[in-house]
């Protein structure tokens, strides 16, 4: 196999592992509040918000440990490892306790940030500035694929459901466990780089792939990835896209729990809400992997850089916010067990609802596939470190969202998306500009960026 097969073979093991791992995942982070409300256990006192917002949390702060972590053990190993704690925080909705729901949460959350890290670092390792717009979207898309399986099965399993009864729960869980563990052992499958520097030169992203260094080299290679990590933060490229990466964070707590649960609250939508979650979720995915799919492929012919596929995004999101204010009940994202009778500015639509939820997909993607790809293409050489910030702050706003789930209405949630959209496109735009002045002045060619 040609090293550029072999590069793409790793892309698309990756991407299918992810797949695996997030089918689990993300179709638990959808219906676990949903499941919580139903549960007739009264030992069991935990709240889906209050899980994700430690994961998140916990998540943020392990990103700045995290590079030094892959540094030692490897990109593989770290993934392998990591996929079994999310198999594990999977496996307590199975007979869920309190105690070990919420320290579930915080191991996770630190499996998270050493997971993308190495993934940052695995698809940097695997591309080149002529690819990784490709590879970005390439990967992408099978990782979103996760959201349209997951979500099938629960669309049909609970379908006319108004209450998730215990079978009902151990038969979802129990599959999403072992999806989740498949996914971890295709990890196994992706090949090493052979190292291509000259001896002497240094490159973190094939650094970190040695297995075969001592003991006191991989510390000091850990402290190194530490310090570049503390060094990168503060350089004017990376605050910037902090402001983009921040958005992403507050849309994924949205669109991964937040709006799931608000359609499966609406008690206008009748003995379909339950199963409308699942498909909220289908569509979702069909909106990611349409974007990640249709970026990839045009990502090399594409003159004009990565601002108009944000600025897609942003007026995708916009829209679909509208949408979702009118057709959604304030007080869905907080209604008790029994539901929410309240309506907005319209008669509660279903397909409205399913309509935005692929909106909500699509301009995720946009934003996404791009962020790896810039990311890949300014710090080529420090991907682990980069990659770890970008996942630090991206978890840190997606904590802080899913905290004030628990008590903010529908409308101030979306107005602070707005904000913070509208914010995080002009500075992602700042940096692209920049990038493109940089690549012209080195006399490339911007469209293959």
């Amino acid at each position: 196999m040609s090293p550029e097969a072999k590069k793409l073979f790793n892309i698309i093991i990756l991407g299918i592992s992810f797949m695996f791992i997030f089918t689990a995942f993300q179709t638990c982070g959808n219906i676990a509040q949903t499941v919580i409300t139903n549960l007739n256990n009264t030992d069991f006192h935990g709240s889906g918000y209050t899980s994700m917002s430690i994961i998140y949390g916990v998540f943020s702060a392990s990103n700045l440990i995290s590079p030094s972590v892959v540094a030692i053990v490897g990109p593989q190993l770290s993934m392998v490892v990591s996929g079994v704690f999310y198999s594990l925080y999977i496996a307590v909705f199975i007979q869920p306790a309190t105690w070990a729901f919420y320290t579930a949460s915080v191991f996770i959350g630190i499996a998270a940030a050493v997971l993308w890290t190495a993934q940052g670092n695995c698809l940097t390792v695997n591309s080149d500035e002529n690819t990784i717009g490709r590879n970005s979207g390439v990967f992408w898309a099978l990782l979103q694929s996760s959201l349209f399986f997951g979500n099938l099965y629960i669309y049909f399993a609970w379908q006319g459901k108004t209450h998730i009864s215990e079978s009902d729960r151990r038969t979802v869980f129990i599959a999403l466990t072992v999806i989740s563990l498949v996914g971890t052992v295709l990890f196994f499958l992706i090949r090493k780089q052979e190292d291509t520097k000259t001896p002497g030169e240094e490159d973190s992203a094939n650094e970190i792939l040695g297995d075969s260094l001592s003991a006191q080299n991989k510390v000091t290679r850990a402290v190194a990835a530490f310090k570049k990590s503390i060094k990168l933060s503060f350089t004017k490229e990376i605050l910037l896209l902090s402001v983009t990466t921040a958005y992403t964070g507050l849309e994924l707590t949205f669109f991964s729990g937040v709006y799931g649960t608000c359609i499966g609250a609406v008690n206008r939508f009748g003995s379909e809400e339950k199963s409308l979650i699942g498909l909220s979720g289908i569509f979702i995915g069909v909106g990611e992997i349409l974007g990640g799919g249709i970026f990839g492929l045009l990502s090399k012919n594409n003159r004009f850089g990565r601002n108009p596929v944000v600025m897609l995004g942003i007026v995708v999101h916009f829209v679909a916010f509208y949408l979702i204010f009118f057709n959604m009940p304030n007080d869905a994202p907080i209604a008790p067990m029994e539901g929410t009778n309240d309506v907005a500015y319209m008669i509660p639509s279903k397909e409205v609802a399913i309509f935005c939820s692929f909106l909500l997909g699509l301009g995720d993607s946009c934003f996404n596939t791009q962020l790896l790809s810039i990311l890949g293409f300014l710090y080529s050489e420090d991907s682990a470190p980069a990659f770890a910030i970008f996942k630090f702050v991206q978890s840190i706003c997606a904590a802080v969202a899913y905290f004030y789930s628990n008590y903010f209405l529908l409308q101030w949630q979306l107005l602070i998306m707005v904000v913070v959209g509208f914010f995080g496109t002009i500075t992602f735009f700042t940096v692209e500009w920049e990038a493109a002045a940089a690549l012209a002045a080195r006399g490339s060619d911007y469209s293959s960026i």
